[in-house]
């Protein structure tokens, strides 16, 4: 008797979506971090390297919500993610981050901007 090499067992991409998707706030509104001043990250977030960020600095600004995105769990985004900043900085960050981060976050949130033509903040 021979196994199907076809498997109903999901992809690396559709496990990590799934866990990125877990992890996201029922709206956008619930993103109530800082718009400014400097963010220093918890080592559950960040546990190496830098862990202070700027947010009047855009490249500083960038960094701190990329690593949030990836590492933080859903009071990490709640507490350190601003919704306004998120949407201004999103076609941008986008393309910083993981397709299936992305995939998720966009799936969830339609009304994040996915082209150019949005500015930055």
């Amino acid at each position: 008797m021979s196994v199907s090499s076809t498997s109903s067992a999901p992809s690396a991409y559709e496990m990590l979506r799934e866990q990125y998707a877990l992890r996201l706030p029922a709206s956008l509104d619930e993103l109530v971090g800082p718009s400014a001043g400097t963010v220093d990250l918890p080592l559950h977030v960040v546990w190496s390297g830098r862990r202070s960020y700027g947010l009047s600095q855009p490249r500083s600004r960038m960094s701190l919500y990329r690593t949030v995105l990836a590492e933080g769990q859903r009071q990490d985004l709640i507490a350190f993610l601003n919704c306004d900043l998120l949407i201004a900085q999103w076609p941008l960050l986008r393309t910083l981050i993981s397709r299936p981060l992305r995939d998720a976050w966009e799936s969830r949130f339609p009304e994040l901007p996915t082209n150019k033509a949005a500015t930055a903040a």
